[in-house]
């Protein structure tokens, strides 16, 4: 349920709004818009009752929202959510960049690609320390030490880093390094882990389960919020479906589904969504037509030596072309790579 309170609405008449919910055992969320301030009844699966509220002072209207996800349903909040990932502003007008490679493999890699996609026109790096993998028998990535090489690469380029986290124990020492906290696709309905980082002061990229719904995929951004966190990024990253000529279907539907649905940036990953270097542009180019508030993209000096997801990777003469091409989109449809 969503309290929209009056223009004229003193403090103590918002307080009491917010102190009322609590006594019912809500946690009262506020939010103060342009135009109003609304606050959200958020923490249990029940609603309050509405008549509670109606005949209160300050109290404009009472809404009920009946999606099960409240924070990041899109009446929750009035405009979009812009996350600030360090100088660089996910959601709005511009269209960021994220781009570097699926694994921190070594200190001269990961400083070669992060001046490569400074250059190029790149706003954050990423690559991963910690990596989840099928095969219990593959490259697992370089954990801490990745995390150090992650750190001097930042400090050297200034590009944001976005790396991801697979475990609760590793929140902390991932988040010290990480600009914006990324929880991978296999992880997306680990709730444990989506609670760690709620509680993070950090922004996070949350990733659409392999075979995930949109809605799955926004009630695991609501874990993310109801912890107090509300700076999440959405990504889009392809889901598995019965067609084989792709490792996954790029579902670019998710784009403007999500953005009517929640107030929440989403990006799109055309290299995991695809599977495959030839079409990443390509799928680049139409998240961006699409309405994608970001792109996040595989690179590597040597696609063909990369450690994981070698087919998927492109190379830094091809990201810069992927770069010139997505600013032309993004021009074409009123907007502007940042």
């Amino acid at each position: 349920m969503i309290i929209v309170m009056k223009r004229t609405a003193t403090e103590a008449e918002i307080d009491a709004v917010a102190a009322k919910l609590e006594s019912l055992g809500f946690k009262a969320r506020r939010i103060v818009g342009e135009e109003r301030s609304v606050i959200g009844a958020v923490g249990k699966a029940t609603r309050p009752p509405k008549d509670a509220f109606v005949e209160m002072a300050g109290v404009a209207e009472v809404v009920e929202v009946s999606k099960p996800y409240k924070i990041v349903a899109r009446e929750f909040k009035e405009g979009d959510t812009i996350v600030q990932v360090g100088r660089v502003p996910i959601g709005g007008r511009g269209v960021a960049i994220i781009a570097g490679p699926c694994a921190v493999e070594s200190r001269a890699q990961i400083l070669e690609v992060a001046q490569a996609v400074k250059e190029a026109g790149g706003h954050l790096l990423r690559g991963g320390a910690f990596k989840p993998r099928t095969s219990p028998y593959a490259f697992q990535g370089l954990g801490e030490e990745g995390l150090a090489y992650l750190a001097e690469a930042r400090e050297k380029s200034g590009l944001g880093i976005v790396t991801e986290v697979m475990d609760t124990a590793d929140a902390e020492a991932v988040a010290r390094t990480a600009d914006l906290v990324q929880i991978g696709a296999r992880n997306t309905q680990n709730f444990a882990l989506l609670k760690r980082v709620g509680r993070l002061a950090k922004p996070v990229l949350l990733k659409r389960g392999i075979a995930g719904s949109i809605e799955e995929l926004l009630m695991s951004a609501e874990y993310v919020a109801s912890e107090g966190n509300e700076q999440v990024v959405l990504c889009e990253r392809g889901i598995r479906t019965y067609e084989t000529a792709t490792r996954f279907t790029l579902d670019l539907n998710a784009v403007p589904v999500i953005h009517r649905l929640s107030h929440l940036p989403v990006v799109v990953d055309p290299s995991h969504g695809t599977g495959h270097r030839g079409y990443v542009t390509a799928m680049a180019r139409a998240a961006v037509a699409a309405g994608a508030d970001g792109i996040a993209v595989e690179v590597h000096p040597d696609p063909d030596k990369s450690v994981s997801d070698s087919q998927q990777t492109i190379t830094i003469p091809a990201f810069r072309q992927l770069v010139k091409e997505v600013r032309q989109v993004a021009r074409a449809v009123g907007r502007d790579v940042l």
